[in-house]
């Protein structure tokens, strides 16, 4: 069968070995080093890229290796909902993050260097899909600490160190300013990327741990004091996002009524006030905000005959007015056109969403800065002068001769946001921000810790792993305990002695003296035999890995539903369409398990002296699946060189 030139691009030209220089030189001396050799196989663990890569610290290649059938669950629980505790000990939202999180963990991911990332969020999604489906909950424990914990805030952040927290068996109070939880996830994204009801169930299963009290419509430092809570709780965890944002620094913007920000339009549209938008719209930035405003500009389109107070300016501005669905119902087409100071590539922006938003009518001028506002007599803005620029240390220079006008209706500046913290100026750095220490506490100020947006502006998955570490330091401070040292790589690691454990094949308890030859382990069962857990200290590269071993197996891609610049107008179903159950197994099964035996047998295959065995079924588990005789082994490191994941290396004297 021919080949399209298309699919031999994409098959992998990486060898162990050059063509012609597959055999080992000197082979006796590297090999048959039988009476001098002293080093063995080591089992040494360590932490994949992807979970290197993973603000929240996700045990990413665990919930893979159960979704593929690889780690068992324990005895009487479905691999589905298996999973769905593994990937949430990190992250309470998969369905939501399977969704929208921009994935560094695929950028990381080594089969990069093989052909194309596994699609780890695409994954996900199937497990936060499914877990809703199945109506799995979360356990919370019987233990009460008796400690009350107030958060302020119930964006991701608030909500995820409420489940942590829950999880330790303290009490929460979420105090939220919004009349719903969610934070960025329900205002600052719409729901054709966010499901509602997908969010409201993973939100509703931390308040159904119990013991999560929620008060909305809240706002410390006006409606209750700072002081008022030192006095009702043990700890505070301030989560307040960054939900104001940056105007353009250029002439004209200030005082202009309709020129917003893409914070303040995407409120506006998830609260449903917004149902209109201006005929010209001219959004301003390069990141995800922006794509979600010029693509939500796209879908509402615009009304010719329209009431003062039913500009969209008027509605974004004010949050109690709102347009009337039936004038909407009669919106036609808006011109929409996003700029960026960087080039297309270097857009913060994934590429992925870029190509959705052109497909859907939006024109993207890149290599371009805002100059000035240009407005009309009665101080309304009629255009964005721009010009094409170049960027010197980080600052756009304009291109002499380049300047025009993009005419507009509405202006809308998605280049950043910034904390809001009237009534909490006591905690402010100077810059609308907080400051946080490596415990994630506020500095100088006793119980006190801070997560999320209002630390720096980034990614949900960030402010997820914050409200993770600080739940720990809470922990810590309400129980009067010393700070655990944060390891190296910080993040949620595969334990092989709980496996063990749960696994009931746990080691026996160490007794001095009689605990046989100490020399070794390799017979003794207080210990586990030739292991080393390293996933603290490091992450294993590609070239750690036998990349030879994986063939081209191409990525399972999920199917989307992106309308064109004709159909976009009214189009708010969501894009995504998550993978079937057989497709997440396949997609799963792409992961090379960097770091950890996937059971391959490579290592058993292939020892010249048969002294690399498979461990008895009745004492195997994930991770414990081959071992080594000691009085065989000839030191040869032809099994580390055929292990495919990296995981044994030659050890033992070094």
């Amino acid at each position: 069968m021919a080949t399209s030139s298309d699919e031999m691009k994409m098959k992998p030209t990486w060898r162990r070995f050059e063509d012609g220089n597959h055999v080992w030189d000197n082979l006796t001396d590297k090999i048959f080093n039988q009476d001098r050799s002293h080093k063995c196989p080591t089992y040494v663990h360590k932490t994949p890229p992807c979970q290197g890569s993973c603000p929240s610290g996700e045990d990413i290649r665990g919930w893979l290796q159960i979704v593929r059938g690889m780690e068992k669950p324990p005895q009487g629980m479905d691999w589905k909902e298996y999973a769905f505790r593994r990937s949430t000990d990190a992250n309470p939202f998969p369905a939501m993050m399977g969704r929208v999180c921009p994935a560094p963990c695929q950028d990381g991911c080594n089969r990069n260097e093989l052909e194309d990332f596994v699609g780890i969020n695409s994954v996900e999604q199937f497990i936060g899909d499914t877990a809703i489906a199945n109506g799995y909950t979360f356990e919370a424990p019987d233990l009460d600490t008796g400690k009350r914990i107030a958060i302020v805030g119930g964006g991701p952040a608030g909500l995820a160190a409420a489940y942590q927290l829950r999880r330790k068996g303290h009490s929460c109070t979420i105090f939220e300013a919004n009349d719903g939880l969610g934070g960025m996830f329900r205002f600052g994204i719409p729901g054709y990327r966010v499901p509602r009801d997908k969010l409201d169930a993973e939100i509703q299963r931390i308040i159904d741990m119990g013991r999560v009290e929620v008060k909305l419509k809240t706002r410390i430092g006006t409606d209750v004091t700072v002081e008022q809570l030192e006095k009702d709780y043990d700890a505070i965890l301030w989560a307040i996002g960054c939900q104001s944002g940056r105007g353009l620094p250029v002439p004209g913007w200030e005082g202009t009524p309709n020129c917003v920000t893409g914070v303040a339009f995407l409120k506006a549209f998830n609260e449903g006030r917004l149902k209109v938008t201006a005929g010209k719209v001219v959004c301003v930035g390069g990141g995800d905000t922006s794509i979600d405003v010029v693509s939500v500009a796209r879908r509402l389109g615009h009304i010719d005959k329209t009431h003062p107070n039913e500009l969209p300016e008027a509605v974004i501005r004010d949050g109690y007015l709102a347009h009337d669905t039936a004038s909407a119902a009669a919106a036609q087409g808006a011109e929409v056109t996003l700029t960026s100071l960087f080039p297309r590539d270097k857009m913060t922006a994934s590429e992925h969403e870029v190509d959705d938003a052109t497909r859907e009518g939006v024109t993207i001028l890149d290599g371009v800065m805002p100059v000035e506002v240009i407005k009309d007599a009665n101080g309304r803005a009629t255009g964005l002068k721009v010009a094409d620029c170049t960027m010197t240390d980080g600052r756009p220079t304009p291109v002499e001769g380049t300047e025009r006008v993009l005419e507009a209706d509405l202006i809308v500046s998605a280049i950043g946001q910034g904390g809001d913290l009237s009534g909490l100026e006591q905690f402010d750095n100077g810059r609308g921000l907080m400051d946080s220490d490596k415990f994630y506490q506020v500095p100088g100020k006793a119980g006190h810790f801070v997560a999320g947006d209002i630390i720096r502006p980034h990614l949900l998955t960030t402010a997820i792993g914050q409200a993770w570490i600080a739940a720990d330091s809470i922990d810590a401070y309400v129980m009067q305990a010393e700070y655990k040292r944060r390891p190296k790589v910080d993040v949620h690691h595969f334990n092989l002695l709980d496996k063990l454990t749960e696994a009931h094949l746990a080691p026996e308890s160490f007794v001095a003296g009689q605990a046989g030859d100490m020399r070794g382990t390799s017979d003794a069962n207080y210990a586990i035999h030739n292991y080393e857990d390293r996933s603290g200290a490091e992450v294993i590269s590609h070239e750690e890995l036998f990349l030879g071993h994986f063939n081209y197996v191409p990525r399972n891609l999920r199917k989307e539903e992106v309308p064109s610049a004709e159909e976009v107008l009214g189009h708010f179903r969501e894009r995504v369409i998550g993978l079937t159950e057989a497709e997440a197994i396949d997609e799963a099964k792409r992961c090379m398990s960097c770091g950890l035996c996937f059971e391959c047998d490579n290592c058993v295959i292939f020892c010249p002296q048969d002294a690399v065995y498979r461990v008895d079924k009745s004492e195997r588990t994930t991770g414990r699946y081959v071992a080594t005789d000691y009085a065989k082994c000839i030191g040869c490191h032809i099994c580390a060189d055929v292990c495919p994941t990296g995981y044994i290396k030659m050890g033992l004297g070094e």
